[in-house]
């Protein structure tokens, strides 16, 4: 790896890049829901656990089926997105670990001897492509509405039954429509973040 991204990059992806509430009618296909993923799928996770499972909702069916969980604020901005990523994990994720860690077959029992353990994994694995995630779609243009702000057991009711899938968050997808936009909110400064020791 070498260089730096430019300027413009930069700011598409963190400088100007903000969370959507509004969005304008132009479609998401398919097909970039694949490109977006195949980015995803490339940022590292602890033993390439891969935890992270998406369940993208585009249809009327779909959004009537996750509108019961959604709180009131987050209602009409996510029937209007064009897509909304069910951003999940899974906590028996170890069970892939043959095929996505295949140069150490005892990969599996890092994880799979605590049920907390496995769960403190997927979720942190999950949430770090949940990032990747945003990033990645910002990189193809784009606009994201992450979200908390939902009734979580009723997500995993209506999307995860019978499965080791529960969810993380939610992200809108589409071309965001800036005059859904609030004022930018301040950020905190290096000095009460960080410290080099």
């Amino acid at each position: 790896m070498s260089g730096i991204l430019s300027d413009d990059a930069l700011d598409t992806l963190f400088r100007n890049a903000r969370t959507h509430n509004a969005w304008t009618d132009k479609p998401v296909s398919d097909d970039l829901l694949h490109k977006l993923y195949d980015l995803v799928k490339w940022g590292p996770t602890s033993a390439n656990c891969s935890p992270a499972r998406i369940v993208f909702v585009t249809s009327k069916e779909g959004k009537e089926k996750l509108a019961p969980a959604l709180s009131q604020g987050n209602l009409a901005k996510t029937m209007s997105a064009p897509v909304t990523a069910i951003l999940g994990y899974d906590v028996e994720f170890y069970e892939r670990l043959p095929d996505l860690f295949p140069h150490d077959l005892t990969a599996k029992t890092w994880f799979n001897w605590s049920k907390e353990w496995a769960e403190q994994t997927a979720f942190r694995n999950g949430s770090l492509q949940g990032g990747y995630f945003i990033l990645a779609a910002r990189a193809l243009g784009l606009d994201c509405g992450p979200m908390s702000g939902f009734d979580m057991a009723k997500v995993d009711e209506a999307f995860f039954a019978g499965t080791t899938v529960k969810v993380n968050f939610l992200c809108n997808l589409g071309y965001g429509d800036p005059k859904g936009l609030f004022n930018r909110s301040p950020r905190l400064p290096f000095d009460d973040v960080c410290k080099i020791v």
